[in-house]
């Protein structure tokens, strides 16, 4: 199969069954790409930084830097449009009924259930993320090394937000907190 046909239809499928927005994708994305070859598991952690460093979406920043390494501009573009073509049309159809679904019971339920597998991926995903950046786990097998430089900024950038949120009674901006974040793994990692 031609590698745009592919992307595209690789982050088509991705995209119709992800709910819940880009981090719910993170995990069908890692399993896709790295289960195609298209990147290793450290490099889509890295792809993943980038994503939320970016302005955008991180499912489409992310099938936008895959289909780019994989088919270059136009790769970025094909995988991009693969992913939101599913969310444009459903998106389309739900805002064009949504009124007389949601007085039916089967639709509530459908969105009770999807809420905890949401929920659960997300979860899923930080998890691992904390597993693999953290504690260098990427596999069951693999041994333990710790990454203090990791876990002192993620537990400063906690502790901080924690502090602000008691402080000024609202959240730290993401942006404040990947700044933040950088400047300490430029330091941390660059000249240490």
């Amino acid at each position: 199969m031609p590698v745009l046909l592919d992307l595209f239809l690789t982050f088509l499928k991705i995209g119709a069954v992800s709910f819940g927005g880009g981090y719910s994708m993170i995990p069908l994305v890692t399993e896709e790409v790295v289960g195609k070859g298209w990147m290793t598991e450290s490099q889509v952690l890295d792809f993943i930084a980038v994503s939320e460093s970016t302005p955008g979406p991180v499912a489409v920043n992310m099938a936008t830097f895959v289909g780019a390494t994989q088919g270059g501009i136009l790769g970025a573009l094909i995988s991009t449009f693969g992913v939101v073509l599913p969310a444009f049309v459903i998106i389309l159809v739900v805002a064009s009924v949504l009124k007389g679904l949601l007085k039916y019971a089967p639709t509530n339920a459908f969105l009770c259930g999807v809420r905890p597998v949401v929920m659960g991926l997300i979860v899923g995903t930080g998890v691992t993320l904390i597993l693999t950046v953290i504690f260098g786990l990427s596999r069951i097998s693999d041994s333990l090394s710790f990454d203090y430089r990791a876990f002192f900024i993620f537990s400063f950038v906690a502790f901080l937000s924690v502090l602000y949120k008691k402080m000024k009674k609202r959240t730290l901006s993401p942006i404040v907190i990947i700044l933040i974040s950088a400047v300490f793994g430029i330091v941390l990692y660059g000249f240490l």
